[in-house]
């Protein structure tokens, strides 16, 4: 058993600082060593988007981004010895696979890759159904034979015994589909320190450490409320790493002489990221007890977190569904002095007169007045009067296609049949766009099962 390992965030969502993960290995010296690299693709919207890549070609579906970072980093990883473990493979993680042995191949690296499969049950949904699994909605309790037509994606949140054992079998990089973030950087102290499956306390200080890292710079200072001004060379941000002990405390800390800073509030806030009640935060591995957590600034960018409670983990697998929910458009014009606000709301006044007369119907109508009140609506306190120019932002969304689209031709022609404007109007008319909807439900564990496979190219 190793005295401690060093787990690295790469990054914290699909579209993240390309640089990170390659700073992050390259960086890594005996001074500052990581030995995994976790690196957090996947979020609700991303496997729809995904699914539909794959249905247009069936090599697609993966991030493509992680082919690139791995390319530009495989010969340090190899030499450093850095594990990576991610959930970049979407809804194809074999092609994801496929692609890097390809890189691999032509870079003469023999490398071993381990891909999780077994969430994506999109194909046999409709057995899962008949086998009694209502999948029902947890937020409203409906049934999903309501929007079954509909659904574009249905992913299995897996935990992180599926990586253990892919960790097990030698692989030096895992790829999975629909794992938690958490099991990314859960699944290397598990198999590093040799935790049972059911201790736990332990268990659960792996999760938390996972949720800290699991939006990269979030957690090193990245929009961070409390103090942003304090934080320094935002150009050069560093990402997180955590460096974690058998007794399951860890430190948070970053790389030297890199940007950003990690210090007990940054970490404090990350922590308050996205939970609900925080004496439940439930994963497939556990309950983490959040009330439990604490933290002792170290100083010099180190931060000790300790003392997590945790408690047996549930008999379910959360699922993430989306289906298509009708379609929706957006457009915008500026308005300046004198009077912006007052000819902002004769606008919208005109387009909703307009578009009743002509019978369209929506879920929904929004009217922001951007840089005014879009984000606090009637608590904001502002002197309209003193307002010099207010970008307004229409949308609609509804399921006749047909009302959208009268919506998009209605707004070009305010410019000159509304109050004069500088118009602010650019990227043509608005056309209607697919809506997404998010459908979470829950399933028992026995219903699926995850498979590990691991290869190796020469």
């Amino acid at each position: 058993m190793k005295d401690k390992i060093r787990i690295a965030s790469g990054q914290g969502f699909w579209g993240d600082l390309p640089s990170a993960p390659i700073d992050q290995v390259r960086l890594a010296n005996a001074k500052s060593p990581i030995d995994y690299m976790m690196m957090d693709y996947l979020a609700e919207v991303t496997m729809s988007i995904m699914q539909k890549q794959k249905l247009r070609d069936p090599k697609a579906g993966y991030a493509k981004d992680l082919v690139e970072v791995i390319e530009s980093i495989l010969p340090d990883i190899v030499e450093k010895k850095i594990r990576v473990i991610t959930n970049g493979g979407g809804v194809n993680p074999e092609a994801c696979r496929d692609a890097i042995f390809a890189l691999a191949k032509r870079r003469g690296i023999p490398i071993r890759v381990g891909i999780v499969l077994g969430d994506n049950i999109l194909d046999t949904l409709d057995s899962v159904l008949a086998h009694g699994h209502e999948l029902k909605n947890m937020e409203t309790g409906e049934q999903l034979t309501s929007v079954r037509s509909r659904v574009l994606s249905a992913n299995v949140y897996f935990g992180a015994m599926p990586i253990v054992e892919a960790l097990r079998q030698g692989a030096q990089i895992v790829i999975t589909g629909r794992t938690t973030d958490t099991g990314l950087t859960l699944a290397p102290m598990i198999y590093e320190f040799g935790w049972s499956e059911h201790d736990w306390d332990k268990l659960a200080s792996g999760t938390v450490a996972g949720h800290i890292l699991e939006c990269g710079a979030q957690s090193s200072g990245g929009n961070f409320s409390a103090d942003w001004k304090s934080v320094k060379d935002f150009a050069n941000i560093g990402f997180p790493i955590a460096e974690a002990y058998p007794n399951g405390e860890f430190v948070i800390t970053k790389h030297p002489k890199t940007g950003g800073m990690v210090t007990r509030q940054t970490v404090a806030e990350q922590l308050l990221y996205e939970i609900g009640d925080p004496k439940e935060y439930i994963t497939p591995d556990c309950i983490a007890d959040f009330t439990s957590i604490q933290l002792e600034d170290l100083g010099k960018d180190r931060v000790r977190v300790f003392g997590i409670k945790g408690r047996p983990a549930t008999d379910s697998y959360k699922v993430s569904m989306s289906y298509n929910d009708g379609y929706s458009a957006q457009g915008t014009l500026t308005y300046t002095w004198p009077d912006a606000m007052e000819k902002a709301k004769l606008s919208d006044k005109i387009l909703r007169s307009r578009l009743k007369k002509a019978g369209c119907t929506f879920d929904e109508m929004r009217t922001e007045f951007l840089g005014v009140d879009s984000c606090h609506g009637p608590l904001t306190e502002v002197d309209y009067g003193q307002v010099q120019e207010v970008v307004v932002k229409f949308a609609v969304r509804g399921q006749d296609k047909n009302s959208i689209i009268e919506f998009g031709k209605n707004i070009a022609p305010l410019i000159l049949t509304g109050p004069p404007s500088v118009t602010g109007f650019a990227g043509g008319r608005p056309k209607p766009s697919d809506v997404v909807a998010y459908w979470p439900a829950l399933l028992k564990k026995t219903a699926v099962i995850p498979r590990v496979i691991v290869e190796e190219v020469k």
